[in-house]
């Protein structure tokens, strides 16, 4: 990277390749979703429930609670899925919240990120459930080619602190999400007592960073 200039790893986007129903968005989703060996730990498991309804939506309301609804016109498909890394040795229990949502081309799923700087910019406490919120958020976006984002066109990253139900808090809270083409992947990392911040960051970029590499699998065109 001479002069501080990040590799470009995106490769261009195969426009025959956008999803044409949501029947062809929800096997590309599929494809990219994580499964628990995706974070790169063995001590990643399943939670229960494991998959929300495929048919919500969330929403960020005026009081900044999350709410659900229908999906928006935009979304082809979304999927969330949510694993855990037990509690052990002292420490408490970490969750790890994965989403892909598809849309119908590069601009919804840009938006999609722009949105989700206005929330934080909007809600810097949120309520996720009745038991559960995150506090203290601030969030940037890096776009292809700022500072070190060569890996996606929208590299989205939102931090705070993390209270829930289990093992009180606060704790470290991220979010990474990151946009090729119609697809947005993302990984929320919820920490817990005695885990260090540099671990819960750890599975959040993997899962991350993993999922973007099939999107591009999935999108891009091929070399040569």
């Amino acid at each position: 990277m001479p002069g501080g200039t990040p590799e470009n790893l995106v490769p261009a986007l195969d426009e025959t390749k956008l999803p044409r129903s949501a029947a062809e968005a929800r096997a590309q989703l599929g494809r990219i979703i994580a499964d628990r060996d995706l974070f790169g730990s063995p001590d990643v498991t399943r939670s229960v429930p494991f998959e929300s309804d495929p048919a919500h939506w969330p929403e960020l309301a005026q009081d900044c609670t999350w709410q659900t609804t229908g999906l928006p016109a935009d979304v082809l498909a979304t999927s969330t899925r949510h694993f855990h890394v037990p509690p052990k040795n002292g420490q408490g229990r970490v969750r790890l919240d994965v989403t892909v949502t598809v849309h119908h081309d590069r601009e919804e799923s840009g938006w999609e990120t722009a949105r989700a700087m206005e929330e934080v910019l909007r809600c810097p406490e949120q309520r996720l459930r009745a038991d559960e919120k995150v506090t203290g958020l601030w969030g940037g976006v890096l776009y292809l080619g700022e500072q070190m984002n060569g890996w996606t066109e929208d590299a989205f990253s939102e931090l705070g602190k993390y209270v829930g139900p289990e093992g009180g808090g606060p704790h470290h809270y991220i979010w990474n999400q990151a946009q090729f083409g119609p697809v947005t992947v993302a990984v929320a990392g919820k920490g817990a007592e005695g885990v260090p911040t540099e671990a819960v960051n750890g599975l959040v970029i993997q899962g991350t960073s993993r999922m973007m590499l099939r999107a591009k699998q999935e999108y891009g065109k091929a070399a040569g």
